[in-house]
């Protein structure tokens, strides 16, 4: 993937490593390409990486870092700076932590233990949040992040698996949530690669906004959204959740959904059942145009192929639309709304993507519940540093950033 020079980048400037200086003018094609070239210089250039990270970062770091109780010690390394370095060295470049203290003292940076930076780990959740929201007040217009307006607040649920590198190979599942528009993560869980998507893993809040892509549409784990008081909008999964017009009698999505024109809308009352109570619903389908059919159906068939199966006649013909399923009330949300709501999830994607493939960089942490929520939240922030890095490429001058922070 292109993501190697990127890390490269982030790596070698939380190390200051003087064997490597990133011209930022190219990461765009290191973004793009297989096969990035890592670009070498003299030792001159040793702290400017650093420094054009640093300059994205809040200006009053160490505050902040006392503030959530990062620094509280009086002994020991108390440069906030030098931890959050070593911590990206760790995160983003997917080094153990014995790897990364071994090549912070290579690098004369820092002389601590890889003990001593676990433990920074475990209470550097809160201050690398306040770090992320940072980075996105200043990004989310150029990012393109949607910032969803809702009393409750909006999480985004998602999982991704991890192969661990090296001799073990053990490949993991990571199911966690997101909290929009903060980007924060709230909910951390590592299973093994057999334990699926489920909405049941999360404990939602009244009110909430719950979204989630069609790995959630099960009735099991929307009735538990629903019996939290919260509310969901889920892709729906025709094969795994029945569902019942308002007659009671099972709903003939087919024939409705026939009537729409290209890229027309509508929506239709539904309901189920499950645990001995009916829920109702709201099913928000929109048909799509020709290209996005065509995609989508070889989409189908390719994934059919690869799991040894055929598709029916009826799942092949559903690929025409976007079969979105709701409780939200229509006097809060329209049919275009919905739709919508859900289309903007994937605008998140611009950093999820980036998330993902950070995700399955290193050894996954799996014994203590708080370095695994700073570890993704670091993984969060060094995605959100990358974007940044993009983003800003093309504003650089071949020299280094003429422009100040």
């Amino acid at each position: 993937m292109g993501l190697q020079g990127e890390l490269e980048f982030l790596r070698d400037a939380g190390s200051g490593d003087p064997a490597i200086c990133v011209n930022l003018k190219t990461l765009p094609k290191l973004a793009r390409s297989r096969h990035s070239e890592r670009m070498v210089s003299n030792s001159d250039s040793l702290p400017e990486e650093w420094a054009i990270l640093a300059s994205w970062l809040p200006a009053n770091l160490d505050a902040l870092a006392r503030e959530h109780g990062f620094t509280r010690r009086a002994r020991g390394l108390q440069d906030p700076s030098l931890w959050l370095r070593l911590i990206l060295m760790h995160v983003g470049g997917g080094l153990s932590l014995k790897q990364t203290v071994a090549r912070a003292s290579e690098l004369g940076l820092a002389q601590v233990s890889s003990v001593a930076l676990f433990k920074r780990l475990l209470v550097a959740e809160p201050w690398l949040q306040s770090l992320t929201s940072h980075l996105l007040s200043r990004q989310r217009q150029s990012l393109g992040i949607w910032a969803p307006k809702w009393s409750g607040g909006v999480r985004v649920v998602d999982a991704t698996e991890v192969l661990e590198p090296g001799a073990t190979g053990s490949t993991w599942r990571i199911h966690y949530s997101l909290r929009l528009p903060e980007m924060l993560c709230d909910h951390y869980e590592l299973t093994d690669s057999s334990k699926g998507e489920k909405l049941g893993r999360f404990a939602f809040k009244p009110k909430e906004l719950v979204l989630a892509d069609r790995g959630y549409s099960h009735r099991a784990g929307v009735a538990h959204v629903l019996n939290s008081g919260a509310s969901v909008v889920v892709r729906w999964n025709h094969a795994l959740f029945p569902l019942m017009g308002a007659d009671g009698q099972p709903f003939e999505v087919l024939t409705e959904v026939r009537k729409l024109k290209v890229l027309e809308m509508a929506e239709w009352p539904v309901t189920f059942e499950h645990g001995g109570h009916r829920h109702e619903m709201r099913l928000c389908v929109c048909r799509k145009g020709h290209l996005a059919t065509d995609r989508a159906m070889r989409k189908s068939l390719r994934k059919a192929q690869k799991n040894g199966t055929k598709p029916d006649k009826s799942s092949l013909e559903l690929t025409e639309y976007i079969l979105v399923l709701t409780s939200v009330p229509a006097r809060l949300l329209s049919t275009r709304s919905v739709l919508e709501t859900y289309r903007n999830r994937w605008q998140v994607e611009l950093v999820f993507k980036r998330l993902k493939s950070l995700l399955g960089l290193g050894h996954v942490p799996k014994s203590n519940d708080a370095s695994a929520r700073a570890w993704m939240q670091a993984k969060i922030l060094t995605s959100l540093l990358i974007e940044r890095v993009l983003l800003e490429s093309e504003l650089f001058s071949p020299w280094g950033d003429s422009r100040g922070a």
